[in-house]
């Protein structure tokens, strides 16, 4: 395969055009890395190593642009990667992004925690279950959960304050609440125990 020429095509992207009517578009990045340009003639094998350098980088720019809008866990963000690149590829990135930093499923944990437990005011059960879901390991939650093993009490007070206090006014209002704060991931006996010192604050307030 010999280079016939190479033109820029937009922004750092370049236009590689071959003797055998093919052309490819490649950055700079690895334009410069290979050294390549017009007249050089590419062994096939070299040309395939070429494409998987510039894959890398494609897929390494494109974890690079989502890490910029919001944090990943390393699953999430492989299987983000996955959709469009082989698994061998995106381990390779993956390796990279944790060297980096860019990747740091503890970091990210406790920024879970502190946003389900401080401002979404989840039970533990429910932050548990919703960070599973974005590919976190049991070992890692419980840790990022542990400084809030306690406090649970607070939280649901200020959630059945802040949310279902307008409920109150009749047992079928009362139970509507009760249900939800059980999908918010409070046990059952804690959220009675939880009604019945609100119901007595407030009859002594009556008297």
């Amino acid at each position: 395969m010999k280079i016939t020429s190479i033109e820029k095509y937009k922004g750092s992207t370049y236009r590689i055009d071959f003797d055998e009517g093919e052309s490819a578009y490649l950055n700079l990045e690895i334009i410069n890395k290979f050294n390549l340009k017009a007249g050089l003639d590419l062994p096939l094998s070299a040309w395939e190593q070429i494409k998987q350098e510039s894959d890398y980088r494609r897929a390494r720019e494109r974890a690079l642009y989502l890490l910029d809008r919001r944090d990943y866990s390393f699953v999430e963000m492989f299987k983000k990667l996955r959709q469009n690149y082989d698994e061998e590829l995106c381990y390779r990135v993956m390796q990279r992004l944790v060297e980096l930093g860019s990747i740091n499923d503890r970091r990210y944990a406790e920024g879970l925690a502190r946003h389900y437990m401080e401002v979404k005011l989840f039970g533990r059960r429910r932050a548990f279950q919703e960070m599973r879901l974005k590919g976190l390991t049991k070992e890692v939650i419980d840790i990022a959960l542990q400084e809030y093993d306690e406090g649970a009490d607070e939280r649901l007070r200020k959630l059945i304050e802040k949310k279902y206090l307008r409920y109150m006014t009749d047992e079928k209002g009362i139970n509507r609440a009760k249900n939800s704060l059980v999908r918010y991931g409070y046990d059952y006996s804690d959220i009675n125990r939880a009604f019945k010192q609100i119901e007595s604050e407030c009859d002594e307030d009556e008297q």
